[in-house]
């Protein structure tokens, strides 16, 4: 059973939510059952202190939603909230698996594009483009947790690509990511998505101890595309871990693959997502 649900606190106060987190916060205040408890997590990521607006007399069961943490970071946050009797559903092995995309990949390779892996090294001198090249025809690059987007960074390279400019981006990559860069380069093969419009057709689900709590679009499709095939979704719900998401995309030719994957409580809603339902099926899903 879920009793708690933590929000990072608001920059001047502790006992106020993060403005990003209002709607959650909201919607889960109205859900009977849940106590709410605030963290500060810019003293957490910069200081290494973990301060909370309270902590509960009793153990209790708690989810946390809120910024991604490195795997460190994340095992240490466990760990202090073990000490004020707050139990994270997601042990720091679990947050582990699903949010380095590397480590869940052999579990559903069978349904998500092909990917090489190189862990970091100086000046990136193991990673062979010409290893890249006999694997994938167009590629794009990502850390082990994602990708860079809102910039001018391509999304996708082929096989022209010489080998001084593929260290270039390499470089202007790490550069980009700064301090979120995680574990190393993952080289993937890049497909094509289906637009319906300008849309592509993308859907996040959730799920919680073997249960789909969520399914919703995910990139602001109309209400006509194609929906995520139900057997799909049922075929990954008994990944390692508690809670979780997936992401899955309709590509050019209608067939359907998983982009990515994620631990649920460092996942984001889905923009017309209904933040009520979610929590209310929390507590159902637990």
């Amino acid at each position: 059973m879920i009793q708690a649900i933590i929000f990072p606190c608001n920059i001047f106060s502790l006992q106020e939510v993060d403005f990003d987190f209002q709607n959650e916060y909201t919607a889960a205040i109205e859900v009977d059952g849940f106590e709410i408890y605030f963290y500060d997590y810019e003293q957490f990521v910069r200081d290494g202190i973990l301060r909370l607006n309270r902590r509960p007399e009793e153990k209790i069961s708690a989810v946390l939603r809120g910024w991604m943490l490195n795997a460190e970071l994340y095992e240490r946050f466990y760990n202090f909230l073990l000490e004020r009797n707050i139990n994270l559903i997601t042990n720091p092995e679990q947050y582990r698996m699903m949010h380095l995309f590397p480590n869940v990949y052999p579990l559903i390779e069978q349904d998500t594009p092909g990917i090489l892996v190189y862990p970091e090294c100086e000046n990136n001198s193991k990673i062979s483009l010409s290893e890249i090249k006999t694997k994938f025809n167009r590629f794009m690059i990502k850390d082990f947790v994602k990708s860079e987007k809102g910039t001018d960074f391509p999304k996708f390279f082929d096989s022209s690509i010489s080998e001084e400019d593929f260290s270039y981006w390499l470089k202007v990559f790490r550069e980009y990511r700064g301090k979120l860069f995680t574990g190393g380069f993952c080289i993937k093969e890049f497909v094509d998505l289906r637009k319906y419009g300008e849309r592509t057709n993308e859907w996040r689900v959730f799920y919680l101890n073997g249960n789909i709590i969520s399914v919703s679009k995910n990139s602001g499709q109309p209400d006509f595309a194609s929906e995520v095939p139900k057997s799909l979704i049922e075929k990954y719900k008994n990944l390692p871990s508690p809670f979780y998401t997936v992401d899955y995309a309709e590509l050019s030719d209608s067939n359907w693959k998983i982009l990515e994957a994620g631990d649920g409580q460092v996942s984001g809603l889905s923009d017309r997502q209904d933040a009520m339902a979610f929590f209310r099926t929390i507590q159902v899903g637990a």
